[in-house]
This record gives C-alpha cells, structure tokens and sequence, in this order.
C-alpha cells in the first residue's frame, strides 16, 4: 500500500497520512536501521572518541572498568570482567559491529531518506512542492544545527538536510537523470578520491586529543563539553566531507527505486527483493571496504523488505514500525539520552566502559523506545519532533490527537 497524495491546498490545513495507507514494511524497515545507528554511535562516538577508531594501539586497550565484586564468587568475578573490561568477548562483539553494521545502518538511512523525499514529492500538489519540500529541508537543517552544537557532534540532520537541498533539483529530472547523477556521486565515492584530498589530523593530533576527550567529556561542565565539541567540529568536518557523495549518491538511488514503484506493491515484488539481496551480498564477496558499506546496505534492506511483506514476518519484526515511524523524534532522544549517560554534567561514563556494557544500554533505550513509539502513536498522529517539522513545514499546527 502507498500513500495518498497530499492535496492540500489553501482552502485547509494538511491531512496527515492516515495509518491505514501507510507504507508499513518502510515503517518497519527505518526502526530497524534506527537499531544500526543507535548500536554504532553509543559503541563508537558516545561511549569514546570518534578518533579512537583511527589509533589502533589505543583499541587494543579499554579503559579500565570497575565495579563492585562484594562477596560475588571467583567465576562470577571472572565472568563480569571478560563482560566488562578489555577480553576477546569485547572486542568479538567490536568487530562485528564495525564489519557488519558500522556504515551500512548509515547507507541504508540514507537510502530510505531519499525513498522519504520522493514520497513527499509524490504527496505535495504540484505547485507547492518547491516551497514546501525546500522549507521541510530547512527546517531539518536548523535542527540538525542546534542538535550538532548542543548535544553531539556525530549529528547526521545537517548533512541530510545540505544533501537533500542538494538533491531537490533532480526531483523534478526524468529516471535516466537521476541514475546518473546516483552513479557519478557513488563513483566519486568509491574512487576516494575525497580521502587523499581532506585527509584526517595525523596521529600526532589525535593521541593527545584522545586523551583531552576522555578528561572533558567525562568530568567537564556542560559549558565546557560544549566548548570542546564545537572545537572539534572542524577535526570531525573530513569523515562527513568522505561520505557527503554517498549520501547524495544514496538519495538518488532512493529515489529511483521509489519512483520503479516496486515500493508502492512490495508484496508483489519479494521474489524481487530476495534475488536483489542475493546479488548485493555476491557483489560483497572481495569487494572494497567503500563499496562493502553500499552492497550490504542494500543486502539488508532488500531482504528485510521480502521478509516484512509475508505475514510471519510481519508478525514477527512489526514491533519495528513505531520506532521507524518516530525516527526522527527517537533519533534526537537518543542523543540526549546517551549524553547524560556518558559526559560529565551526567553520569560521567565516557571513556570508562568496556564494548557490551555500552551496547546494552543502547539496548534497553532502544527497547523503551520501542514500548514508548507503540503507545505513544496509539494516541497521536505523529511524533513530537515529526509534528513540530511537519507544522514548520507548512507553516501552520498540524492535527496531533487521533480523533476517537
């Protein structure tokens, strides 16, 4: 099922999606790849500093973990150590999470972001799309900034929405435009030439950097972690520069595969989506780390499409809908979230926790968020942040409240 199109005119406010036409599989689809990203960023940014993944000496080392071991037994102690500090079981769990998830949750977020552009396009009559989707980018992008400078400087908000201003001509371009553009931007991507050209600090920087991080972000003030973060921007400006081309590369193809429509009749096409899983894992085999983050992306999208259009599957990853259909607010609230837990006007636990205890924290507020998204969509339209946007982008107070 598809969409309606959003007829709104000046004679009313907007109609919201009605829940019935909604798609679900990409509903379903987004939470999951919200599981990815939450995993990476609470593993990798929130719990040490994003440089530390560049210092390989430093990952052979956690920070050491303390705890409590009271009149626990030997084996137990043992076990909580091989849990929670530096162990093979850590850095087991690090690994694949950096081959199997780090990156790819980011394509397919992008992936479905450009899907999410050419449903909106579809959706707007067309003399209010420009303006429409242009104030939806710019409301996104001053988000993204106010996200960037007071919570977390790992925020991906701005960089969608420079991309989507970016990609917003080719909405109006016919298919072969549009493929095009995807290729020459995932070429360019691929050829990393972006890397030679805006390289990182050297290690030279990043060692004592590292170690400043661990100080500020774990004891400081808010004033002062926000003074560091914004001093940091700049260092962290070449990892989004890297990845700016698959971003728009990524939006483009999203928006070819939606307007192919095999989106708006998924059930009929899974066959379509299994052989598509099947040749973007065949394309994996030996292929580059650049070009693993695409093809497993689409690897994962594509079979949890087939799998999220059966019944079983439905009944089995529809939890996931909610959380996708909230992405935007569950986004935000994991950064504050995470903020408090791991910087020192929190909890302090930045740079002092080992892979799987961070992991499971993100575990346990993605799976609140799971619980919070059913219930609170079970009483109102949208998400909070996804009606504040969706009424900034029309410029007048969307309906909220489910009419009973």
């Amino acid at each position: 099922m598809r969409a309606p199109a959003d007829t709104n005119n000046a004679h009313g406010p907007p109609l919201p999606v009605a829940a019935i036409d909604r798609l679900f599989s990409i509903d379903i689809l987004r939470g999951l790849a919200l599981f990815g990203v939450m995993a990476i960023n609470v593993v990798f940014e929130f719990r040490v500093s994003i440089f530390r993944q560049f210092l390989p000496a430093l990952r052979t080392q956690e920070a050491e973990t303390t705890f409590f071991a009271g009149s626990l037994s030997p084996d137990m102690v043992a076990l909580l150590w091989a849990v929670m500090a530096d162990s093979p079981f850590n850095r087991t769990i690090e690994d694949i999470l950096e081959r199997a998830i780090a990156m790819k949750a980011f394509a397919l977020f992008s992936l479905l972001f450009g899907v999410g552009l050419a449903m909106q396009f579809d959706r707007i009559i067309p003399h209010r799309r420009t303006i429409l989707l242009l104030r939806r980018l710019l409301v996104l992008l001053a988000i993204g900034l106010l996200h960037l400078t007071l919570l977390w400087n790992g925020d991906i908000l701005t960089e969608y929405a420079l991309a989507g201003l970016s990609v917003l001509p080719f909405l109006f371009a016919p298919a072969w435009l549009i493929g095009a553009g995807s290729f020459a931007f995932l070429g360019l991507y691929f050829s990393g030439w972006l890397m030679q050209l805006m390289p990182l600090p050297g290690k030279a920087w990043m060692l004592p950097h590292v170690a400043d991080a661990n100080h500020v972000y774990a004891t400081g003030s808010f004033a002062q972690v926000l003074a560091f973060r914004l001093a940091e921007i700049g260092a962290i400006a070449p990892l989004h520069l890297w990845i700016f081309p698959r971003t728009l590369g990524l939006f483009l193809l999203g928006i070819l595969i939606w307007r192919c429509g095999v989106l708006r009749h998924a059930r009929d096409h899974r066959t379509e989506f299994v052989l598509t899983a099947l040749a973007a894992l065949v394309m994996t085999i030996d292929a580059g780390p650049t070009l693993v983050t695409v093809t497993l992306a689409l690897a994962y999208g594509a079979l949890i499409l087939a799998v999220a259009n059966t019944a079983l599957g439905l009944r089995l990853l529809g939890w996931a809908a909610p959380v996708g259909r909230m992405a935007f607010t569950n986004y935000l609230m994991q950064s504050a979230i995470f903020s408090l837990v791991f910087y020192g006007y929190g909890f302090g636990l930045f740079g002092r926790l080992s892979v799987a205890p961070a992991l499971a924290i993100g575990m346990v507020v993605y799976a609140l968020q799971a619980i919070a998204s059913r219930w609170w969509l079970a009483y109102f339209r949208f998400g909070p942040v996804e009606w504040l946007w969706r009424s900034l982008m029309y410029g007048r107070r969307q309906p909220m409240r489910i009419a009973s």
